[in-house]
């Protein structure tokens, strides 16, 4: 049975309690208050839910989920880094990132980041939580993601591209940087062709939440504002 989130409280049932079908979801309602949202993702789960549905909460099961260690950047794209098309900075146009990831694509109907999704995960960002990085061409903003950084996890959300290997370049310096900055994962939510040729893997729930349990109260060395401008 599903579980509906009381407004007065920021609990969350247990992540076994998740549906089975449609998998992973683990509760309805509530609020996306900067509180509760930070209590999901330490809890292990993120909302998402299409305009005309109730907030849904979810925590798939298998988990997709990248180790730095173990990107994957193919030649192709190596060369596209070196020969440096695109400069890449971190936290400078949040913004603008998550409104190009809400716009609309040729291959979905509508978008699950509304507006006051939107401006939830805007109220993290200038609580410090939550994180972009941008992709430049000739000084216009042609890629870019955004997501959350706890102790030593980083919790990807969204990306988009208006340049061929735009997000891939992002997301590669992304994952760079958060190897030097020693973050032990990247948790991709669910599972894309795209993420699982830059290395990708789906692991079970329970190894998710241990990496939870080990790695949210680590300090990070984590410097969003020093890093980037590559």
């Amino acid at each position: 049975m599903l579980t509906w989130l009381q407004r007065d409280s920021l609990t969350f049932p247990p992540l076994d309690k998740a549906l089975r079908e449609p998998n992973g979801l683990l509760a309805a309602g509530g609020d996306l208050r900067a509180e509760r949202l930070i209590a999901a993702y330490r809890h292990g789960c993120f909302p998402w839910y299409q305009d005309g549905q109730p907030l849904l909460w979810w925590s798939p099961d298998p988990r997709t989920v990248l180790f730095p260690s173990e990107l994957h950047v193919s030649r192709s794209l190596r060369k596209v880094i070196r020969q440096g098309y695109f400069q890449v900075t971190f936290d400078q146009a949040f913004t603008d990132v998550i409104r190009a990831c809400a716009a609309p694509r040729d291959y979905a109907d509508g978008t699950w980041i509304t507006t006051p999704m939107q401006q939830a995960y805007i109220d993290l960002h200038e609580r410090g939580v939550a994180h972009s990085v941008e992709v430049w061409q000739d000084q216009q903003l042609v890629g870019g993601l955004y997501g959350l950084a706890m102790g030593r996890l980083f919790f990807g959300e969204s990306m988009f591209s208006r340049a061929d290997n735009a997000s891939k370049v992002g997301f590669t310096s992304l994952v760079e940087q958060l190897q030097a900055w020693q973050f032990e994962l990247i948790d991709c939510q669910m599972p894309t062709q795209h993420l699982h040729s830059l290395g990708a893997r789906a692991i079970s729930r329970q190894a998710f939440a241990g990496y939870l349990e080990r790695f949210l109260d680590q300090p990070s060395l984590a410097d969003w504002h020093g890093a980037g401008d590559r």
